[in-house]
């Protein structure tokens, strides 16, 4: 009988995978919403402190990679679109300074 992962080998190797498809929504988002390329933008959208309102950053990242897993990219996608991005969004325009 083959040895069951660990709990948190599962989690780790499901965060793995949920890491990898954030990363590239992510960097679709960037692309889509300034037209460049903005490393900086990225890095705030997908860093720990970020993910951390959501909860653990690492259980965050695995729920998007048992998504990803059992439903495909389009439908983590749409979770990330859906439960990140509303906050992500409202987190950035308090960062922009008041245009005149």
């Amino acid at each position: 009988m083959p040895d069951l992962p660990h709990p948190l080998d599962q989690l780790r190797q499901e965060a793995w995978v949920g890491d990898a498809v954030l990363e590239l929504y992510v960097r679709r988002f960037v692309l889509r919403e300034v037209g460049r390329v903005d490393a900086e933008m990225k890095t705030r959208f997908t860093c720990n402190q970020f993910l951390n309102c959501f909860g653990n950053p690492t259980k965050v990242e695995a729920d998007i990679g048992v998504i990803y897993e059992r439903e495909g990219l389009e439908a983590a996608f749409t979770w990330i679109r859906e439960h990140l991005e509303p906050l992500f969004k409202k987190h950035e325009a308090k960062r922009k300074p008041a245009r005149r």
